[in-house]
């Protein structure tokens, strides 16, 4: 078996690799430590009546920078003899701790320019800078011990090692290109939580800016107070600047309902100011609510949980539009709790005790702070995402397939249609021939001009009385001869569907009186109904007309379907192109007349 080795060198530029991580932990903690000493010296040669010398001002500037990461410092000089602890800590200066072991961690595994220069591995990175970051820590937890501000052993071993160790983990992650995890939703809950998170915090600043804003005198009479000479303004300026993002928190708190303690059994909610509230005189807490109940302007701070909430299920719901539905929403809850971790944290960093007794709590509780901006998230977060996700996945008016509505007749051409095969079956039942060709549906034009090309020997059809506008009334045209003759099928006009002359008759007419122009028109010129044709030659063909054989102009043409036996009877007779069956049918109200007997031969 083959055993293969690591070479002597690479494993020396490794080991050399991790010394020189352990140095960069350092020298970050050096770095950050010696920024916070140089501010502290420049407070104390300017101050007037400074209390000790430099060595004090040095171990001050220690608690101080533990105080950044987190651990609560003691103070001992209080009037009443008894240590006060103090456990507010000031977000501004975290961030620089924070970004010098965040840079070393990074550097760490970059290569730079040099590609052929030996890098440990992650893990070993983040243990190697937060290795020598926290030695460097106990030697000063040591030095500060024996000053005006010791940090609070306890919370120096839970939150400092913490706080190293992820900005640590913090700068190998973008060393590496922000991974994110393999599963999808995790990565998008992230994004989100973290856009939501930064939303609910700008809306707090901007709460409690309009609260400073408003309460503007008080602020400006506790900062004089505490200022007295331009030293200790100064002093007190850098300090309100440090507690600037811890303000934005309060707000946020306050907006998303359980709002902040001030003192024991003291609550300051939308809703009101409960209980005695204990207040020291500090610039940035003249912006706390008066006393009393909550108006609509202490109300109108729900706006700030409520964008963010919205915020965030946006980001979801865009993210997640070709997703199921239950993706969606479990992405939604993963935000709103990522949110919520992030928001209890800030809390907890941003309220503390500020000494014994009634000041053992102030400032808003990370629990409840926490699960308020979880219920935010799953109250408002997860409908948002869902209805963004639903209004994502719809296809626009103009990208849909346009529907193309079926070529039926309406219910009056239908009806109209079936009483046409109705009365067309009837007519064949009885014997009536043409019946199931032509049927009722045939036009009055057609039937009053198709008398000279129907069979010899058939029945003339029942007659149609003209529309008032062609002709008027039979009844009441003062032809009572005419009308006898319309009723014996004889006379001029009577429709019928067949294609012969009546017996009697030449050519379609009637032997006897006819009828006033107007009273039997057929398509075409407009002809006296006693004037005859003679047969001659046709101009167009040259061929001689038979006898008796009346140009019929309602006649449908040979290739018509009406020339066909057994054809649709409502077919169209004429090709007409805008035909419909029920324009040739008499309407409800026009007389009609029985079909007369059959004829015996």
């Amino acid at each position: 078996m083959t055993h293969v080795t690591e070479h002597p060198l690479v494993r020396g530029g490794r080991s050399a690799a991790l010394a020189t991580a352990c140095v960069r932990g350092g020298v970050a903690a050096g770095l950050g430590l010696g920024t916070l000493a140089v501010l502290v010296i420049a407070a104390w040669i300017s101050s007037p009546y400074p209390d000790s010398g430099a060595v004090g001002a040095l171990r001050v500037a220690a608690g101080i920078w533990l105080l950044a990461h987190g651990a609560d410092l003691v103070r001992t000089d209080t009037l009443s003899g008894l240590p006060a602890p103090v456990g507010i800590v000031p977000l501004l200066l975290v961030a620089l701790p924070v970004w010098l072991v965040h840079r070393a961690a990074r550097d760490t595994l970059d290569p730079g320019g040099d590609r052929s220069r030996p890098r440990p591995s992650p893990g070993a990175a983040v243990a190697a800078v937060a290795g020598g970051y926290l030695l460097v820590a106990a030697a000063v937890v040591v030095y500060s011990a024996s000053g005006p501000l010791p940090a609070d052993p306890v919370t120096v071993g839970i939150w400092l090692p913490a706080v190293v160790t992820g900005a640590a983990g913090a700068g190998v992650w973008t060393a590496l290109g922000r991974p994110l995890p393999g599963r999808w939703q995790a990565a998008v809950a992230l994004r989100a939580a973290g856009l939501g998170t930064l939303t609910l915090l700008g809306g707090g600043a901007v709460a409690a800016a309009v609260s400073l804003a408003w309460h503007a005198g008080r602020a400006q009479a506790s900062f004089e107070g505490l200022g007295g000479e331009w030293s200790g303004r100064v002093t007190v300026l850098l300090l309100v600047l440090a507690l600037l993002p811890d303000m934005a928190v309060w707000g946020a708190a306050y907006g998303l309902g359980p709002g902040f303690t001030l003192g024991t059994g003291a609550f300051a909610t939308p809703l009101g100011l409960v209980g005695d509230p204990t207040v020291p005189p500090f610039p940035l807490l003249a912006a706390l609510p008066s006393e009393g109940r909550g108006t609509w302007v202490h109300w109108a701070t729900a706006a700030v949980p409520l964008t963010a909430a919205v915020v965030q299920g946006l980001r979801v719901g865009r993210a997640t539009r070709i997703r199921t539905a239950r993706d969606t929403a479990l992405t939604a809850l993963g935000a709103a709790w990522g949110c919520g971790v992030a928001v209890a944290v800030l809390a907890g960093a941003a309220g503390g005790p500020l000494g014994t007794g009634r000041l053992a709590a102030f400032g808003p509780v990370w629990w409840q702070a926490g699960a308020a901006a979880v219920l935010w998230g799953a109250c408002v977060a997860l409908p948002v995402a869902l209805g963004v996700r639903a209004w994502g996945r719809r296809i626009p008016r103009s990208e849909r397939p346009r529907r193309v509505a079926p070529s039926t007749p309406g219910p009056v051409a239908a009806a109209l249609a079936a009483a046409a095969r109705a009365v067309g079956a009837v007519g064949a039942a009885v014997g009536l021939p043409g019946s199931a060709s032509s049927g009722p549906a045939a036009s009055p034009s057609a039937s009053s001009g198709s008398a000279g090309s129907r069979p010899e020997g058939a029945p003339a059809p029942a007659p149609t009385p003209p529309e008032s506008g062609e002709g008027g009334d039979p009844d009441t045209d003062g032809n009572p001869d005419a009308d006898a003759e319309a009723v014996a099928g004889t006379g001029p006009g009577t429709g019928r569907s067949g294609t012969e002359p009546a017996p009697g008759t030449e050519e379609g007419r009637s032997p006897g009186k006819n009828r006033s122009p107007g009273k039997n028109r057929s398509p075409g010129k407009d002809k006296a109904p006693s004037k005859e044709k003679t047969p001659g030659k046709d101009k167009a063909s040259g061929e001689e007309k038979a006898p008796g054989k009346a140009k019929d102009p309602g006649k449908p043409p040979a290739d018509s379907p009406h020339s066909v036996p057994g054809a649709d009877p409502l077919a169209d007779p004429f090709d007409d192109p805008g035909y419909e069956p029920y324009d040739y049918l008499p309407a409800a109200w026009e007389p009609s007349m029985p079909p007369p007997p059959p004829r015996a031969d």
